[in-house]
């Protein structure tokens, strides 16, 4: 799974939190790549919800 297909699932618009936010995005893309999804959601859980609310998708 891409990262953009997991920030979806997630329910974050994955462009709204790129334009916004690259340092953060780039950051947690990069975590992604090195983790599995599983983890990355454990190791992030109150992070996603904040960027959640930040960037919602429509």
């Amino acid at each position: 799974m891409e990262f953009e297909e997991y920030l979806t699932q997630k329910k974050i618009d994955a462009q709204k939190f790129k334009s916004a936010d690259l340092v953060t995005f780039l950051e947690w893309k990069q975590d992604f790549q090195f983790i599995n999804e599983d983890s990355f959601t454990v190791l992030k859980k109150f992070v996603i919800n904040k960027t959640r609310r930040k960037y919602p998708l429509n």
